[in-house]
């Protein structure tokens, strides 16, 4: 199943809270409890995850996971996103290697974005993505994400971002849940 991604709603140019105490970081263990809390409020608000996790701390850590970072505005978590290795069953890593002629191995999936609904529109969710995009790059890797097409704050921000739209597909979660999915890849260097 592929869970990457989750709603963001990012005002970067110049609006509300530009300026204000927000700075990225690499995540801690430590910082797990916190994160958690934040993405139960995300799920509560946008239905991210669509599955509940049973652990959200170890979701947050997969076993592909190769960094992770944390948002804080004001001193409080505020978002979260993580670098992936690709994983079996991965689309967009498939999708962009294809199209670029050369192994999914030579991808990194952007996982686990999302920013909690009472600190959006600081320019978090950008924030977190240009980090690790510019993580990805230093390891020589092609920023590759996906995200359920409904979700379409996520989507905006993705565009806003200049991502690119490799496709749109069908994936079988599990006997009884479908759902329809956008792969993206970064925009060249």
């Amino acid at each position: 199943m592929c869970f990457h991604s989750a709603v963001t709603s990012d005002n970067h140019g110049g609006g509300p809270g530009v300026g204000t105490g927000r700075s990225v970081r690499p995540r801690t263990d430590r910082d797990l409890h916190a994160c958690a809390e934040v993405l139960a409020q995300v799920h509560a608000r946008d239905g991210y995850p669509v599955n509940w996790p049973a652990d959200a701390s170890a979701w947050l850590s997969q076993p592909e996971l190769t960094a992770a970072w944390v948002a804080e505005l004001d001193g409080r978590v505020a978002g979260h996103v993580g670098l992936s290795r690709s994983a079996a069953g991965d689309l967009a890593p498939e999708l962009w290697s294809a199209r670029a002629g050369v192994g999914a191995d030579e991808t990194a999936v952007i996982s686990r974005l999302f920013v909690a609904p009472s600190d959006r529109g600081h320019g978090i969710g950008a924030l977190l993505m240009a980090q690790a995009v510019e993580e990805a790059r230093n390891r020589g890797l092609h920023p590759v994400l996906d995200v359920v097409a409904d979700d379409t704050e996520a989507v905006a921000l993705y565009e806003r971002l200049g991502w690119q739209l490799l496709a749109t597909t069908e994936q079988q979660w599990s006997p009884d849940q479908r759902a329809t999915i956008h792969c993206y890849a970064a925009a060249a260097a």
